[in-house]
């Protein structure tokens, strides 16, 4: 059981590392020469806390990755696509057709095979 809850937090780590990015990317207005670009973008707060959530989604990956076969874990990380849909839906108020709604649930059709 708790495998599966650090799997679910390794995918909700990525997600949020990844929305942090699209926010962070969103509010960037660099300024400055290229080095001073460079650490606005590195040090820009929804940039870094993004960097943050991907080491930690890195270190619970690789003890996951201790204690599971590859060919078990990797489909089942397929959930963040399924979440990364809704964040894109609900807070970016992305527009999603129907053939990306169908996809996702062929994703979790596959992701209940591969848990079954």
């Amino acid at each position: 059981m708790l495998k599966f809850v650090l799997l679910l937090s390794n995918i909700v780590c990525l997600v949020l590392g990844q929305t942090c990015w699209k926010i962070g990317l969103g509010n960037l207005h660099l300024h400055g020469n290229l080095f001073q670009k460079f650490f606005q973008f590195v040090f820009s707060p929804f940039i870094f806390l993004g960097f943050i959530l991907y080491i930690l989604a890195t270190i619970i990956w690789m003890y996951l990755l201790s204690k599971l076969p590859l060919s078990f874990l990797y489909p089942l990380q397929s959930v963040a696509y399924v979440l990364s849909l809704f964040v894109g839906a609900f807070l970016f108020k992305e527009q999603i057709p129907v053939t990306r709604w169908i996809g996702t649930g062929v994703i979790l059709l596959g992701v209940y095979m591969v848990v079954k």
